[in-house]
């Protein structure tokens, strides 16, 4: 029985850089055999439908297959449409008075220890604030996205996995699109 799966691609057509349109994952993704396949903006968000214990290895096969015709390297993050749901409910900054527009979720592709998560430093971007919940990082960056010390790169360092983050408004498109909105 297939179920929904949401892929979150890593530094997809960022900055005009890695570029992929969107029509060609789409294809990829139908020939590495996802079903009912459909992308969300140019930035590599793709909902598919596939058997439980295929998700894993579609998604190694399209990895694979960038690389091979688009020449770079990306990490795709997998999540069921009962676990993007699951963290959609959990999101600590859902509150009244905050600003939808300056949350966001950042998507591990492992689950960190509490180790690495205690090493991390809940001061090093004044203002912005964060909480690692399983295999997400809430956050809220009252001051922009783009002036947040709260990257990507280290959240990766710290936690010694790959992330990849998406504004509130996709992380809800994405969750529509899968079926749980």
């Amino acid at each position: 029985m297939a179920e929904t799966h949401i892929a979150l691609l890593r530094g997809v057509n960022v900055g005009g850089s890695n570029k992929l349109p969107m029509k060609d994952l789409a294809a990829i993704f139908v020939a590495a055999g996802g079903t009912n396949v459909r992308t969300y903006i140019q930035s590599g968000n793709v909902v598919f439908d596939a058997p439980p214990k295929q998700a894993a290895k579609i998604g190694l096969t399209v990895a694979g297959e960038i690389k091979k015709r688009f020449g770079f390297e990306t990490t795709l993050v997998l999540r069921t449409a009962t676990e993007l749901a699951d963290a959609v409910a959990r999101h600590p900054f859902r509150k009244p008075g905050i600003d939808d527009t300056r949350i966001a979720v950042m998507f591990l592709a492992d689950l960190p220890t509490a180790e690495r998560v205690a090493s991390l430093d809940p001061e090093r971007s004044p203002g912005d604030q964060y909480v690692v919940d399983g295999r997400e990082i809430f956050a809220h960056l009252p001051n922009g996205f783009g002036k947040s010390k709260l990257t990507n790169a280290y959240f990766d360092s710290k936690l010694k996995t790959v992330s990849t983050g998406r504004n509130w408004r996709t992380v809800q498109t994405l969750l529509e699109m899968a079926g749980g909105g």
